[in-house]
């Protein structure tokens, strides 16, 4: 499959968009976030 084909989401810290990785596999309806500084930074979602 090429790049461009991939699914792709919005980050809900960053708002930037990125592509499905091999590593979310399995879990690709439960990733919210696009890296794990944007996970440990979900505070900033609530201010």
């Amino acid at each position: 499959m090429k790049k461009s084909h991939l699914p792709q989401k919005i980050c809900l810290v960053c708002k930037k968009p990125f592509n499905w990785r091999k590593k979310w596999s399995r879990s690709w309806d439960e990733v919210k976030y696009c890296s794990e500084r944007c996970k440990r930074n979900k505070k900033q979602i609530h201010e």
